[in-house]
């Protein structure tokens, strides 16, 4: 059996804030004696269902604590999600159709499995429960809460001093999201750091409804591969789990050095201790960032697509970007069967073969030297007049065949 200082140890790796400990360590004490695991909820409002790096903090640490014993209840805002999470926004959300909630719930359900345990797991939609209120209920639920309270989360504060406008239904976010850890008598609920008003109201609701609160366990926002904003998709500074692992491998290779100690914390399921080592590695110099950085991204690799794959995807790293060669497995095209304009074009078959997003981007890379053909630079837009291997920055080759 997994002490309660080893549990503490593992669950607390890379959190911002636990609240709080003591709660926890009772809860797990109480787990133990009734053999019993504790309920571990994560709410996802299925707004944006391509789960990159960011967005499986929380879900890592859910199946850290899974890995020890304990249940996750997954629930899926269907309910919610036709409301909109306000949370640092400046104006309402737009309500989503209960179509859409449920075709962006599904694509979260396939996803979270690549992380998440299955025979730990429960997935529940909390129209399950919400929908079935009548308006008695729902006002008992309001009365729980002070429009004074409400009013000290930020971005309705923020609203409301600038005279803009926060809808009556927008309050009952939080309420709803706090009701669900009542119905499924949550134990632990997982948020980020920008979660924490919506995370705490479930401690409070709990104890309204008689019911022990709830530990609330913060996990930090996850800096993209620049190291300075957040993880987005839109920003461009994400890596995705579906990605190819030779793309995960070069992405996380990419990372700042000061980023290696947060990365290995809450990307990956390294135990703390090994985590630690590593830091006095890198801290007393016995090691060089690039290759603790080797390390990590294998690591990640082989979370998400296996040892095989990862062993794979660093080999194709030390050819392509240390040795500087050119990999012998390479996506071809055929210019005869092309259907892109001129075929012999080089800005055209970067643009329509998706090396670029655009011919701008292509003759600016062009002009930074960044596109080789043959392992030779060329900086001028020009015609292909044989087979060979076309380059586009450090990990993108095509072979051209007439």
């Amino acid at each position: 059996m997994i002490s309660i200082d080893e549990q503490i140890k593992i669950i607390s790796k890379g959190a911002a804030e636990i609240i709080d400990i003591q709660d926890l360590r009772k809860k797990l004490e109480q787990s133990i004696k009734e053999n019993r695991p504790l309920t571990v909820k994560l709410g996802l409002d299925p707004t944006a269902p391509d789960i990159h790096l960011g967005h499986s903090v929380v879900l890592r640490k859910i199946r850290q604590m899974q890995d020890l014993g304990h249940k996750a209840i997954i629930i899926i805002g269907d309910f919610t999600g036709m409301i909109g999470d306000p949370t640092g926004k400046s104006k309402a959300r737009k309500q989503l159709s209960k179509e859409e909630v449920l075709i962006n719930a599904k694509t979260y359900e396939e996803q979270i499995f690549k992380i998440l345990r299955k025979d730990s797991t429960e997935v529940r939609f909390n129209s399950e429960w919400l929908s079935k209120m009548n308006f008695r209920d729902v006002i008992d639920l309001a009365s729980k809460y002070t429009v004074a309270r409400m009013l000290e989360r930020e971005d309705f504060k923020n609203r409301f001093d600038n005279n803009l406008s926060v809808g009556i239904h927008e309050f009952f976010y939080p309420l709803m999201q706090a009701y669900d850890s009542v119905c499924i008598k949550a134990d632990i609920e997982l948020g980020g750091t920008d979660q924490r008003f919506n995370v705490l109201m479930g401690r409070t609701i709990q104890k309204d409804y008689g019911m022990e609160s709830q530990v609330a366990l913060f996990m930090p926002l996850l800096e993209g591969t620049d190291g300075k904003e957040k993880m987005s998709k839109s920003l461009g500074n994400y890596i995705g789990i579906n990605e190819d692992p030779k793309d995960i491998y070069g992405k996380a290779m990419s990372i700042p050095d000061s980023m290696i100690i947060k990365y290995f914390e809450l990307t990956t399921d390294i135990h703390p201790d090994t985590i630690n080592e590593i830091k006095n590695r890198l801290e007393n110099g016995k090691a060089n960032p690039r290759d603790i950085k080797m390390e990590l991204a294998k690591e990640v690799v082989k979370l998400y697509h296996g040892e095989e794959q990862a062993e794979a995807a660093e080999e194709y790293f030390k050819k392509v970007f240390q040795c500087k060669e050119i990999p012998k497995e390479l996506p071809s095209i055929s210019l005869s069967q092309s259907n892109i304009g001129d075929v012999r074009d080089i800005i055209n078959i970067i643009t329509s073969t998706g090396l670029t997003g655009s011919k701008s981007e292509a003759r600016r890379l062009l002009s930074q030297g960044a596109i080789k053909l043959n392992n030779e630079k060329i900086t001028e837009n020009m015609q292909i007049e044989e087979e060979c291997i076309l380059q586009v920055g450090k990990k993108n080759f095509l072979k051209i065949t007439l």
